[in-house]
């Protein structure tokens, strides 16, 4: 429960028709298992301790006795349990019978929750037997306690805050407007559904859309529990088809036709914060809602939650190629527009043989034939100088003739010499002036052929630089219209590849698969031996873990402990804790010094949902300061909970 997680369950019991007793045996033996697995909510399906399937037998009174029996057993046997357990019920009350959610916590009875919505069409028939809880509002004496009943309950934990739970009842989710709705804007965070959801072909499609869906528009957790193996297949057969979503995604999916417990950790601070976010999630009216309060203890949580090491890149290979050539299309679209916006039919950009600029060429070639302009109009400039290397060198010129641009070179080596002369500058002393004053004298080069040409400088520095401030301020940093400016470095790689993959020519394939081969560098320090001798993340870190930090800090709003506790998990076979940590330090350290370059960004389209503008995404001040954030991770550092 650390770091606003909390572990959910969805458990599908082996029912026994009618036989209270024995499902009760079953219930509380899963939920001592989910019980050892920390599991704080747990969930089973709609009418678990009776079946779903008891059809006219709901009207015997022996039945309701007996099922009434074993949930107070229950209850007295989960005295210890440290959960918020939901159990489908029949609950009689007021002459009427109201198919239910009985919720318990630490051995009390807390809550009815009644179905509002009883299908009654096809091969369902519970307005047969029940009554819509729908506006019920009311109190039960239930074995010497007085429980609410009201399709309104809201259960509050008191040592957590964020946890708020409703329950709705599989029919309430398949309606125009579920009760989830007005649950999740009440205030909950956490929607649990109790089903007996019976398989016919092409169900257990619209069911996971169903959930999936409405984890996303009410940003909560949707856990769904439904009936399996044991249910009556007099005329139906149940799957068993747990789901447990979080905002659009699934954490975890159960197999059909196989009864098992499934399991979740689902990050209600997350919730919080993209509510937050969202101004058009607005919370409504609270009238008519009741919250009940109810207890779990606070403790470490172990995360059974996957989380990608690549969290800006799609793990499966067909919706990466996909997401590949969307962002290509994406980003060729803007810069075709600003083309047409100044009149221009030329775009100049510098060209290093590296994977940024690479990028940009490969997106100003689409663009072009977007306008169905001639390629030869882009002016690719390599710009040699004292770092440049014979494999970028020739990589630049190989791309540039299979791309179809016009190619010219422009030795900067002179100009700088002069310009170090004329500053005082010895030309031995390899400084951030000796570094920068390359990458300066390239845009200048960059703006004045454009200006000859009337064309438009095209930017290639990437969202990971533009994060940890690594362009050189009016140098490389500035540009026309930016067009990587909202990629991340770990996806270039992956636009890159994907390009080679599917150019259909061999020899810019195997020109590109060098290029993405290259190590990482800006090139402004001389060779050693003729190979590369600055590395960017020997200097400032590891890409695929700036990405990482940077992704949980802007879209998710983690703080720094919880982005080294996941980063710990995710990356333990590849660095030590002590180096995640050096790195993430030099992360913020780095963002937050840099901001001002971010402040005067040239415009470039947005791409994903993470992005640096400051006309849109990220509104920060320049001299904000770093001093909590890392104060959190120094704590962490001295605690020694590494």
């Amino acid at each position: 429960m650390r770091d606003g997680f909390i572990k959910v369950a969805a458990a599908t019991p082996y029912v026994q028709v009618a036989d209270c007793r024995a499902n009760a045996r079953e219930i509380l033996r899963l939920i001592k298992e989910m019980a050892a697995r920390q599991a704080k909510i747990m969930v089973f399906p709609e009418l678990c301790l009776t079946g779903y399937t008891c059809g006219d037998l709901f009207y015997q009174k022996v039945l309701l006795d007996g099922a009434k029996e074993e949930l107070l057993h229950i209850a007295k046997e989960t005295m210890h349990i440290d959960a918020l357990i939901f159990i489908g019920f029949p609950l009689e009350y007021q002459d009427k019978l109201y198919n239910t959610a009985a919720v318990l916590n630490r051995g009390e009875i807390i809550g009815f929750v009644p179905k509002s919505h009883l299908p009654n069409y096809g091969e369902f028939y519970e307005a047969r037997h029940f009554t819509s809880g729908k506006g019920l509002r009311g109190q039960i004496l239930f074995g010497m306690r007085l429980v609410p009943v009201s399709d309104q309950l809201i259960f509050a934990c008191q040592e957590m805050e964020g946890l708020l739970v409703a329950a709705e009842i599989c029919e309430d989710l398949w309606v125009p407007q579920p009760p989830s709705i007005a649950h999740a804007q009440a205030g909950a965070r956490i929607l649990v559904n109790l089903s007996a959801s019976d398989e016919v072909v092409g169900k257990d499609t619209y069911r996971r859309e169903l959930a999936l869906g409405q984890s996303a528009r009410l940003v909560c957790g949707y856990v769904y529990a439904t009936a399996g193996e044991g249910e009556s297949t007099q005329d139906l057969v149940f799957g068993g088809q747990n789901l447990i979503a979080e905002n659009g995604v699934f954490l975890a999916e159960g197999r059909r036709f196989e009864n098992s417990v499934l399991y979740g950790d689902i990050d209600l601070s997350r919730l919080g914060s993209e509510r937050r976010r969202m101004n058009t999630f607005a919370p409504t009216n609270q009238e008519g809602y009741t919250y009940i309060p109810f207890h779990v203890t606070i403790a470490p949580t172990t995360l059974d939650r996957k989380y990608p090491a690549n969290p800006f890149v799609p793990q499966d290979p067909k919706e990466r190629a996909c997401r590949c050539d969307e962002i290509l299309q994406i980003q060729a679209m803007g810069l075709k527009k600003r083309l047409a916006h100044v009149g221009s039919t030329q775009a100049v950009v510098g060209l290093s043989g590296g994977l940024d600029s690479t990028l940009a060429l490969l997106v100003i070639a689409r663009a072009f034939d977007l306008l169905a302009l001639p390629r030869k109009n882009i002016l690719a400039v390599t710009m040699p100088c004292f770092g440049t290397t014979d494999r970028t060198y020739t990589n630049a010129c190989l791309l540039a003739k299979k791309i179809g641009a016009t190619l010219q070179e422009v030795d900067i080596k002179e100009a700088v010499t002069v310009h170090f002369r004329d500053i005082g500058q010895p030309l031995d002393r390899c400084d951030v002036a000796y570094e920068n004053a390359q990458a300066r004298e390239r845009t200048q080069v960059l703006m004045d052929l454009a200006n000859q040409k009337g064309a438009l400088v095209v930017g290639t520095g990437d969202l990971s630089e533009l994060a940890l401030g690594w362009a050189t301020y009016n140098g490389d940093h500035m540009s026309m219209y930016g067009v990587n400016g909202s990629v991340p470095k770990t996806l270039v790689r992956y636009l890159v590849e994907y390009y080679a993959q599917t150019c259909g020519e061999e020899t810019l394939s195997q020109v590109l698969q060098d290029i993405l081969d290259t190590p990482v560098s800006p090139e402004l320090l001389p060779p050693a031996d003729g190979k590369i001798s600055q590395k960017t993340e020997d200097l400032v870190g590891p890409y695929e873990l700036h990405d990482f930090f940077l992704y949980y800090m802007l879209r998710c709003d983690y703080s720094p402990r919880k982005i080294y506790r996941i980063a710990s998990k995710v990356f333990q076979d590849v660095y030590t804790k002590d180096v995640i940590l050096h790195w993430e330090k030099t992360f913020y350290r780095r963002f937050f010094s840099q901001q001002y370059k971010r402040s005067c960004l040239p415009d470039g389209p947005k791409v994903g949902s993470v992005a640096v503008s400051p006309r849109g995404d990220l509104r920060m001040p320049s001299d904000a300061q770093a001093a909590l954030w890392l104060e959190e991770l120094e704590t962490l550092s001295k605690s020694g909970n590494l």
